[in-house]
């Protein structure tokens, strides 16, 4: 079967990546594994969204049919040092409505594939497993276990941190474990949030405390093993006092919603995301600590500048051709590998115990936070905004 584009994964990125592209010219495939599902409850897998990434999402028409109840927007931050040190964001002083919405995962996964199933110009190929790829000069061959070949100008792998696509290619990723896991669970509140996220550098790691619709939160504790182990080992009325106690009470007594889980931390960088007739995006092209909540921004972006690139080239140019593929990497690289540094090097900057190391970062952080112009360029970065 002839393609244009086709997609392996049906994740948030490579679901992104499709809806994208429902507009144009081409013709695409997406091939999954397995369709998202709702999660009974509250997902305990939520993330960050930037008004940048909002923004692409009403783009290709997914988020104004996400349900409303569910979001929860983010008017404020409050970052604590280890040493008494506070760093605050507000967006009333930097400007905007928001800084930022947070969403469960398997909010947008379920939208954006609903959005993919009524596409005209997409086949979707799920349940089904690749087996093999084959790389010519005029087309990447895609085979699956069921004996399909799917044949594409462009190969898309969009499936994930251990990406059988990359692996397969044998594009290279050089990957650092932090001997970390991210807790994560979501709970009641006693006492409202008022939009707030907050965030603590500790002894046992980055705690954070993500504001949910209504009067719950979602916490993402990144922590040593041993440590994330006790965590889920604990029941739930000392799991409630433990997380509530970490953040110094101050939404009051927890109730948990969801089962709590945990998943190892490691950074990956990859040297390159693309070859002739192939493109990484999402997971499969980085992976980043999670205390600055931008994973998914990140793939959401590729996806963004992917899709341009490919409806920005004329028909007769080929999209698959590694010199156009070149600009895609080039247009990704600096924000990725900003994102990466910052992350590694706040996450190694609070673990390090050398003397005089501590009052320094939190010194560092109340003379960033007594300074407006900085912090209002560090938040607008953030959010997208410049």
């Amino acid at each position: 079967m002839l393609f244009d584009v086709v997609i392996v994964g049906g994740g948030l990125a490579g679901l992104a990546l499709a809806s994208a592209l429902r507009d144009t010219r081409l013709k695409i495939a997406l091939v999954e594994g397995r369709a998202p599902t709702p999660v009974t409850g509250w997902d305990a897998r939520v993330y960050a969204i930037t008004p940048a990434n909002a923004e692409f999402l009403q783009h290709i028409g997914v988020w104004k049919h996400l349900d409303a109840k569910r979001i929860s927007p983010i008017y404020a931050m409050k970052i604590y040092g280890d040493g008494g040190a506070q760093l605050d964001f507000s967006a009333y002083e930097t400007g905007v409505p928001e800084l930022g919405w947070i969403l469960e995962s398997s909010l947008m996964a379920c939208e954006l594939w609903e959005n993919v199933k009524r596409q005209g110009n997409l086949a979707l190929f799920c349940p089904a497993t690749p087996r093999a790829i084959e790389m010519t000069e005029e087309a990447a061959m895609l085979t699956l276990t069921d004996g399909q070949t799917l044949s594409a100008k462009l190969l898309v792998g969009a499936d994930g941190r251990d990406s059988w696509v990359r692996e397969t290619a044998g594009l290279k990723a050089i990957s650092t474990p932090y001997d970390e896991m991210g807790f994560v669970a979501n709970f009641d509140c006693e006492r409202p949030h008022r939009g707030t996220a907050r965030q603590w550098f500790r002894a046992d790691g980055v705690l954070a405390w993500l504001p949910l619709a209504g009067n719950r939160i979602s916490v993402v504790w990144s922590t040593p093993d041993a440590h994330a182990k006790q965590l889920l080992n604990l029941g739930e009325e000392a799991l409630c006092s433990r997380v509530a106690n970490a953040g110094a009470n101050a939404l009051g007594e927890f109730k948990l919603i969801s089962p709590a889980a945990a998943f190892p931390l490691r950074l990956m960088r990859v040297p390159s995301t693309v070859a002739p007739r192939l493109a990484l995006i999402g997971d499969a092209a980085h992976g980043i600590h999670p205390l600055s909540g931008h994973g998914i921004n990140l793939g959401f972006q590729d996806a963004r500048v992917l899709a341009d690139l490919m409806t920005a080239t004329p028909e007769w140019l080929d999209i698959g051709s590694e010199r156009l593929l070149r600009r895609y990497q080039r247009a990704r690289r600096e924000e990725t590998v900003l994102m990466q540094y910052t992350t590694h090097t706040l996450h190694r900057l609070f673990r390090e115990k050398l003397p005089g190391l501590k009052p320094l970062r939190n010194v560092g952080m109340s003379l960033t936070n007594a300074l407006p112009v900085i912090k209002n360029m560090l938040v607008r970065y953030a959010i997208g905004a410049i």
